[in-house]
Order: structure tokens, then C-alpha cells, then sequence
């Protein structure tokens, strides 16, 4: 069912203020960088190694990233998990009773198919699983 961790995603007020850090302290480079008017939010990948960092910039102040600066900060928001068939691995959750937020894939950064499992599923941390 998993492949990999894909990448981890950190909610930011800016992605042009955080991507100083990990360009200029760092020495990473920010590529990719995408508005998913859907989803209320501009992405961000930094490519460190093997897994990705997604730093997730709000463009409106009801989507989920916003709402989740505004409750926690800035900072982790959630993992991802590359699957390899995400319609299957969606199956397998909701058989074991795992709640989803999504019961179907959607559409995200790069064009993969993505999908999000409750936190209250999974210890307190939001995972979303990927499929490139």
C-alpha cells in the first residue's frame, strides 16, 4: 500500500518568506511553485534528498491552511504517504473504519491524485495520501 513518505507539508503565511530559509540558509532551491484555486492555496516544493518539503501558502482566509495558522501557527500541517493505487488504499481505510476526509481523490499539486485521512484516525496527524 505505501511506498515512501512523498513529503511533508508546512503551513506558511508566505512562501516567499520562508523559502529564504531554506534557500539562503540552507542552500535548497524552491521549485514548483503552484496555485490550486481549488483548494485555496499556493504550493511550494523543496527537494531535500529522497522526500520533498511543500511549504502551503493560504489565498483565502477560510481554506484549511489559513484556519490552521490561525489555530496552531505556522508549521507542520500534515505527511504524505505515495501509494500506489490511492482508489484501493482509500477502500482499505474506510473497511478498517478509519474516517477519511476524503472519500474520493482529488486533484493536487503536479497533478497527482491525493487524498486526506482524519487525524482523529491516525493519533493527531493529518495524512494525505498521494499517487503520482
Amino acid at each position: 500500500m505505501i511506498k515512501k513518505i512523498d513529503h511533508i507539508g508546512i503551513a506558511v503565511k508566505s512562501i516567499e518568506e520562508a523559502s529564504k530559509f531554506y534557500e539562503d540558509v540552507l542552500g535548497q532551491k524552491v521549485v514548483g511553485i503552484e496555485t490550486l484555486s481549488s483548494e485555496n492555496l499556493r504550493t511550494a516544493f523543496i527537494k531535500i534528498g529522497d522526500i520533498d518539503i511543500e511549504l502551503l501558502e493560504a489565498t483565502s482566509s477560510d481554506s484549511p491552511v489559513a484556519k490552521f495558522i490561525e489555530k496552531k501557527g505556522e508549521g507542520i500541517q500534515h505527511i504524505a504517504l505515495e501509494v500506489d493505487d490511492i482508489e484501493e488504499s482509500l477502500e482499505k481505510l474506510k473497511s478498517k473504519g478509519i474516517r477519511l476526509i476524503d472519500e474520493a481523490p482529488k486533484t493536487g499539486a503536479g497533478g497527482s491524485k491525493i487524498a486526506f485521512v482524519h487525524p482523529k484516525s491516525t493519533n493527531g496527524v493529518l495524512l494525505e495520501l498521494c499517487q503520482r
